[in-house]
């Protein structure tokens, strides 16, 4: 086994329920893979708190708070592909879509990646005249959000 990870062996995976529980996301059966996702980006943030105080010797000093992540990505305009319906109707009508990016399979001990039910927050289609048809998607987290490792059984 290599010590790194390949873009093409990262998945995007999403459930037909929402979670219902931060902790569940190994209990539920029906990860599926979106596998029309062209390029993903996992963008990870902590906010920060400025906790300086005259004991710090001149320097300022910083405190980790919230967590904040999104996925941004891209998938062919295929409105037969069940992941490209998913994630239209969860722009289109303003409901949550569980997700998992992952770094590997969902099945495989060792995987991890965020898990969340997500809001889409952008849902642009792209129409290149020499070029298919894609649209660029924005995720947000709205709940139930857990990064998620896949224990071994």
């Amino acid at each position: 086994m290599s010590d790194y990870v390949l873009g093409k062996d990262c998945k995007l995976y999403r459930c037909a329920t929402v979670l219902a529980a931060a902790g569940n996301t190994q209990a539920l059966a029906t990860w599926v893979v979106i596998s029309n996702v062209k390029d993903l980006t996992l963008g990870l943030e902590t906010g920060e708190a400025d906790v300086t105080t005259r004991a710090n010797n001149g320097w300022k000093a910083t405190a980790a708070t919230l967590k904040d992540g999104s996925i941004t990505g891209q998938t062919l305009w295929l409105p037969s592909d069940a992941g490209f319906v998913a994630l239209q109707s969860a722009w289109a009508n303003g409901t949550e879509i569980a997700l998992a990016a992952m770094d590997g399979d969902i099945e495989t001990e060792g995987s991890q990646g965020l898990a969340s039910n997500f809001t889409v927050t952008n849902f642009t289609r792209n129409e290149p005249l020499d070029e298919a048809v894609t649209v660029d998607f924005t995720l947000k987290p709205s709940s139930i959000t857990d990064w998620y490792t896949v224990a071994g059984s």
